[in-house]
């Protein structure tokens, strides 16, 4: 018995050491979301530039789009707005725009200012929606299909390499 307990810190470290290793080797942008292959979580909130309308994930149903979760304080998703504006150029799918937490009310002037890649942006001003889908930090993007079912997230900036490797192979998944 003696001689088994000399051998447990060993043990442990190496088991300790096999987890560290393992954590290495995890991609930051692969955050597992427990909302893939579930209904994307349901809201309604006034759009940026008229508070007399509203958007709703149900105002997609039938059509596969994604949802950019961003805000106008976030130096990331600036880096990626002209990615955006190329997409929705391309006509290959619709995205909505998030507001999250824009406490100063500067996504309406940056937009127009900038120019909008999104079909509506939803003004999540108390941050809540963002918190119901999991939203870590901007941006963050979301694909979800004609059902109405988160298929994909996406976390930091789009570009072409994220978008030829991870967001366009889903897409024709989806038959967007």
């Amino acid at each position: 018995m003696g001689s088994i307990k000399r051998w447990i810190p060993l043990i442990i470290f190496v088991a300790l050491a096999g987890f560290f290793l393992k954590g290495l080797r995890l991609d930051p942008r692969e955050v597992p979301s427990p909302f893939i292959d579930k209904p994307a979580p349901a809201f309604s909130l006034p759009v940026v530039g008229d508070a007399a309308k509203q958007f709703s994930p149900a105002d997609m149903k039938g059509h596969v789009w994604l949802l950019n979760v961003w805000a106008p304080w976030c130096v990331s998703c600036r880096q990626e707005h002209d990615f955006l504006m190329q997409v929705r150029q391309s006509g290959a799918v619709p995205i909505v725009g998030l507001n999250w937490k824009d406490k100063d009310r500067q996504a309406g002037a940056l937009l127009e200012q900038a120019g909008s890649p999104y079909l509506a942006v939803a003004d999540d001003q108390s941050g809540m929606v963002g918190i119901d889908y999991g939203v870590t930090g901007t941006p963050e993007t979301y694909v979800i299909d004609k059902q109405g079912i988160v298929r994909f997230k996406f976390i930091g900036p789009m570009g072409p390499q994220s978008w030829h490797d991870k967001i366009e192979p889903k897409l024709k998944e989806l038959g967007a």
